[in-house]
């Protein structure tokens, strides 16, 4: 489908109050330009907006697997809205966000609008997950603010838009291997991290990746914002690709997955040494023992 600057499409979800966080995570996992929440008694409607560049099945199809565990959510209705200031309305969708101590997420067009002393991070909302905006990515930044030292070789497993490894070069790393299973993802990765943030093209190692299934290299810190099961099926080899007095960052979990995976740490050759949570996410940071 054609790009059409006159309209985008629309996805209403509904499910019940305190759902917000998950809503908005099923949103921003598929690549939305914005949300909108309204609360009626006890539901909660995240009318959720989507670019008309594909047609709105694909759409559909993209978002089907994060609301299939949870029966409480439903797709309330779906459309077309037009005739709205679509550039204007798009990009107010974004604005700066500071994180942590140091750090800013910003979309290019806000360049230059951030507070004095804030590390500014690049990124184009695009279709890859982690945009900076969700309580998940905002927790890793701010545990990286305190465990990432400069030199560090880092791994970014399940990247997204590389924000982790933007970051971290940012930072003060020598050098990041970023790893996602979607292609699409990584090109808009290497638009993110080579022309939007400056970042030298031999610094940044961006490839199609399964975990760390085939990945040869030692890092210091190791970066995982994914999903429960997954972050359970790369526990195993954490430990294997970290180099001694290595660290590992997890999020994309809620607090009680955390609680679970932490009680496997131990067995995985890992100690919690540190743990962000931000409404009913967390971030959690491991040392090898």
């Amino acid at each position: 489908m054609a790009n059409n600057d006159n309209f985008w499409w629309y996805i209403t979800l509904r499910g019940p109050a305190g759902l917000e966080d998950v809503l908005s995570s099923a949103a921003e996992s598929t690549g939305c330009i914005g949300s909108t929440v309204t609360n009626e008694g006890d539901a909660v409607d995240l009318q959720v907006y989507y670019r008309a560049n594909q047609d709105l099945g694909e759409w559909l199809k993209m978002l089907q697997p994060y609301l299939e565990p949870w029966n409480e959510i439903e797709i309330k209705d779906m459309g077309r809205v037009e005739n709205r200031a679509w550039n204007t309305e798009w990009m107010d969708a974004f604005p700066p966000l500071n994180v942590g101590e140091k750090l800013v997420v910003m979309a290019p067009w806000h360049a230059g609008k951030e507070d004095p002393g804030r590390l500014p991070i690049f990124i184009y909302p695009g279709s890859a997950f982690g945009t900076g905006y969700h309580q998940s990515t905002q927790a890793v930044l701010e545990l990286m603010e305190r465990w990432l030292k400069p030199g560090d070789v880092v791994a970014d497993i399940g990247c997204g838009t590389a924000i982790l490894s933007i970051a971290a070069l940012k930072m003060g790393a020598e050098r990041a291997y970023a790893r996602d299973l979607d292609p699409s993802v990584v090109r808009e990765a290497v638009r993110n991290t080579l022309e939007l943030n400056g970042i030298a093209g031999e610094k940044l190692d961006i490839a199609v990746g399964d975990l760390l299934k085939g990945f040869e290299h030692k890092v210091d810190l190791l970066l995982a914002n994914i999903l429960y099961e997954p972050n359970v099926a790369l526990l195993p080899d954490v430990a294997g690709a970290l180099n001694p007095g290595g660290r590992a960052i997890f999020s994309g979990l809620v607090v009680e997955e955390g609680e679970k995976f932490k009680a496997k740490l131990e067995e995985n050759g890992l100690r919690l040494v540190d743990e962000v949570r931000l409404d009913d996410w967390c971030g959690l940071a491991v040392a090898k023992i």
